[in-house]
């Protein structure tokens, strides 16, 4: 039988309803509507599209969209400065810079810059910490939606085995510290991983994040597994005209699908997910600073 397929779309525009109903209390409450600051550096295409997605779904949420489009040649200290001046502005909720950034800009050095309660990204050391020790605090956006998703097919994730592919600060170290709250118990593969093939067959839950193309093969997944592809990767698509691409994820999705319990698709999976859950986060950190509870989204 194939496997349940995790729709992103449908779990994205649940949370996008919540969020905009939470915006709509918001503004009832404060007289104003939480307000999300991203900042672009340069002309990568992909971040461009990203950026515009984001301010598409901003004004479908009610959020204000402010946008920072700075040229590539921007220094370091200039970035920093006006990062600086974001987390001064009370009208500013919460602050994204778009990464990456050009090379004479340190990326650390812009999130260590970001005030943690305006770190709608999560990847603060402070959010990076509390998450860690269990306490509250901003979730990067793409592993809260993942999470999310794998709540959605199965409430109950305690006890079962899992296996997060990539360590990154992105998405694999806070997964695993998502699914380690849920009681799971988790181990993380990366590239010095012994018989990885063997570890996920193991898994109940999978969550790939590696960032190469159809890394993981399907005869690797457990039969009945919950799998997450958190990939996203470009390839040539030569049966679509000469120098097209299409998109596929970490996981080889034809064959997991026989095998898996339930997937995500790439694309329609948790990329759309990540901008649902950015609003999220703009909107409990503009209740935070407005010194009001927590919204339920």
């Amino acid at each position: 039988m194939p496997a349940r397929l995790i729709d992103g779309k449908t779990y994205a525009s649940k949370v996008k309803e919540q969020v905009t109903a939470g915006v709509e209390a918001f503004k009832a409450k404060t007289g104003t509507s939480p307000g999300l600051a991203v900042v672009l550096v340069g002309e990568d295409p992909a971040s461009k599209v990203y950026v515009a997605s984001k301010a598409r779904v901003s004004g479908e949420v009610g959020i204000r969209s402010i946008e920072h489009k700075l040229p590539a040649t921007t220094s370091q200290d200039d970035l920093l400065q006006l990062v600086r001046s974001l987390n001064a502005d009370p009208e500013v909720n919460g602050i994204l810079v778009q990464f990456p950034v050009p090379d004479q800009i340190s990326q650390q050095a812009v999130i260590d810059t970001i005030d943690p309660v305006k770190d709608v990204d999560g990847l603060h050391p402070l959010n990076a910490g509390r998450l860690a020790s269990g306490l509250d605090a901003m979730v990067p956006c793409t592993p809260y939606g993942a999470y999310l998703m794998l709540k959605g097919v199965r409430e109950d994730l305690s006890g079962l085995k899992a296996l997060v592919v990539g360590r990154s600060n992105l998405v694999g170290k806070p997964v695993a510290q998502l699914l380690l709250r849920e009681n799971c118990t988790v181990t993380m593969a990366h590239s010095r991983t012994k018989d990885l093939r063997a570890e996920a067959r193991a898994a109940d839950v999978l969550v790939a994040a590696i960032g190469k193309p159809n890394f993981v093969q399907g005869d690797w997944v457990k039969p009945g597994a919950l799998v997450i592809d958190v990939g996203i990767n470009r390839i040539p698509a030569p049966e679509k005209g000469e120098g097209k691409t299409r998109l596929v994820g970490d996981v080889d999705f034809a064959a997991a699908s026989d095998i898996a319990g339930a997937i995500t698709p790439v694309p329609g999976g948790v990329g759309l997910m990540t901008v649902a859950c950015l609003m999220r986060n703009t909107l409990i950190a503009a209740h935070r600073q407005a010194g009001l509870p927590d919204p339920a989204v």
